[in-house]
C-alpha cells in the first residue's frame, strides 16, 4: 500500500485537503468526508486524499484505529459521475496524484488496522466501499442504505464485489437488481452493520470499540489482518469490475438513465 513516496509524510496533518479532514486523538486517526453539499460523492482527488490518509496511518505505528466519518445528512452519494468523466470542477488539495492506480475496493483491507465506520448519514452506491471496507459499521438506526444504480441504467459491479465479501450472496445480487433501499436492521442482520446506534449513543459505542482495540496487542491485530488480506485478495477483482462499469456508463441504456435521473423523468429503457 505504497501510493505515495514516504518523504511525503513529515506532517500529514497540516496538509490542505480539498474532500476530507483529519485529526488524531491518541492512537486513533478520525478520517471525514467533508464535501457536505455535493453529499460526499467520490471525487478522483478525494480518492488520492483518502490514499494518503491511510497510507500515513498504516505507516505509523502510534496509529492503532482508524474512524471513518462524514459531515452532512448523508455519509455519501456514491461517485461524482461528472468528476471521473474529466469535470473535475475547482479544488485546492496540497495532496499529489497517487503513483498507481487507486481502487477503493481494496484500500481499506490494505491498510492493516481497524477501521470503524461512523455512520450517520444515508449510503448510496459506491458509498458502501467504507462499509463493506471497515472492520465495524457503527450506524444509526434511521439511515437509507440504497443501491440505485439499476433505476439509472448502471450496475454497482465493485460495490456487489465487496459486498459479497461480508453479506449472503442471495441477498447481495437481490439488492443490486432490484435498487432498493436496505433496512439498518436488515443490514444488521446479514452482516453489513456491526452495531445499532442512535444520534445519542452512537459515540459511546465507538469510544468503547477503539477502548477494548486499545487493550490488545496493536501489532498481533495489524499482522493478524494482513494475514486476512493476503489470503482473500491474492488477486483483485476490481480493475474488472471497474472496466465493467466503464462499459456500461456508454451504453445505451446507460446514457439514458442517467439523463432520466437528471430530467427527474421516468427511463425508456431499450436493453441496449
Amino acid at each position: 500500500m505504497e501510493y505515495f513516496n514516504k518523504n511525503l509524510f513529515s506532517n500529514p496533518l497540516k496538509e490542505t485537503y480539498a474532500f476530507i479532514k483529519i485529526q488524531e486523538n491518541e492512537h486513533t486517526l478520525t478520517i471525514t468526508l467533508d464535501r457536505a453539499k455535493k453529499k460526499n460523492a467520490i471525487h478522483p482527488k478525494m480518492i488520492d486524499e483518502l490514499a494518503f490518509a491511510l497510507q500515513y496511518a498504516k505507516m505509523s505505528k502510534h496509529i492503532w484505529t482508524i474512524v471513518i466519518a462524514a459531515e452532512g445528512n448523508v455519509f455519501c452519494a456514491g461517485a461524482d459521475l461528472k468528476a471521473f468523466m474529466g469535470i473535475l470542477g475547482e479544488f485546492e488539495s496540497t495532496i499529489p496524484k497517487a503513483e498507481k492506480e487507486v481502487l477503493l475496493g481494496d484500500l481499506f483491507n490494505q491498510v492493516h488496522k481497524p477501521v470503524i465506520a461512523k455512520t450517520e448519514g444515508d449510503v448510496y452506491a459506491g458509498g458502501f466501499f467504507f462499509l463493506a471496507g471497515s472492520t465495524y459499521v457503527v450506524a444509526n438506526e434511521n439511515v437509507k442504505l440504497g443501491l440505485p444504480e439499476v433505476k439509472r441504467g448502471l450496475y454497482p459491479f465493485q460495490v456487489m464485489a465487496i459486498l459479497l465479501q461480508v453479506m449472503p450472496k442471495r441477498k447481495v445480487v437481490d439488492w443490486c437488481i432490484r435498487g432498493y433501499n436496505l433496512p439498518v436492521k436488515d443490514a444488521m442482520d446479514f452482516g453489513l452493520v456491526t452495531h445499532l446506534a442512535t444520534s445519542e449513543n452512537i459515540d459511546t459505542i465507538i469510544d468503547g470499540l477503539i477502548a477494548d482495540l486499545s487493550e490488545n496487542s496493536p501489532s498481533a491485530i495489524r499482522l493478524g489482518l494482513e494475514s486476512l488480506d493476503a489470503i482473500q485478495n491474492s488477486e483483485s477483482k476490481h480493475k474488472y469490475l471497474m472496466e465493467m462499469l466503464q462499459k456500461t456508463v456508454a451504453s445505451k441504456d446507460g446514457r439514458e438513465g442517467i439523463a432520466a435521473f437528471r430530467e427527474k423523468r421516468k427511463p425508456i429503457w431499450t436493453g441496449e
